[in-house]
């Protein structure tokens, strides 16, 4: 239970981290926050950008003279799927994923907590996630449910997200 109870609190904190709003108690994620770069992934296969527009990314990123720290790509498990079967150019047989899980050099990491057509390019240093209190409060309440004969197990953890350079991060996706 506990496992879960960690496993379900990692991924809302990803989830924040990476999309959070910004309103209703929601931290602002990367994608909501103002000044990052942004690369228009267009009308090319829906949900697949070019190696072209991936490089652009880190173009982006570079000219912002941020190219450094923890650059790492984030994106969902369908582009990563589709990506791994796209060629860098055509007929070379160099696929945009790299052997070895990378792309254009860096560290790829799959996460669903990317919408789908979001891709992230980044110095993931720059991305700061603060918790406060004693760690997770956790509840246990027999009430809520004794009619059925469950308990009810409540986590709770307090964060807040902040990006500390916004031009350390770019988002791709087709809907600019």
């Amino acid at each position: 239970v506990r496992d879960d109870l960690a496993q379900s609190l990692a991924l809302a904190v990803d989830l924040a981290a990476l999309q959070g709003s910004g309103s209703s108690g929601q931290p602002t994620g990367i994608k909501n926050t103002s000044g990052i770069n942004t690369v228009d992934f267009g009308t090319s296969p829906i949900l697949v950008p070019s190696y072209a527009k991936v490089v652009d990314m880190e173009t982006a990123v570079a000219e912002d003279n941020a190219l450094v720290g923890n650059l790492a790509y984030i994106l969902p498990a369908a582009m990563y799927g589709g990506l791994k079967t796209t060629e860098k150019a055509t007929g070379t047989a160099q696929f945009v994923v790299e052997p070895g899980g990378t792309i254009n050099g860096y560290r790829a990491i799959v996460s669903n907590q990317c919408t789908a057509g979001d891709m992230f390019f980044g110095n993931f240093s720059d991305l700061l996630v603060g918790m406060w209190g004693a760690g997770v409060d956790i509840t246990v309440d027999p009430f809520s449910l004794s009619t059925t004969g469950s308990v009810r197990i409540v986590a709770f953890q307090t964060i807040d997200v902040a990006v500390r350079n916004a031009v350390s991060f770019c988002l791709g996706n087709d809907d600019q």
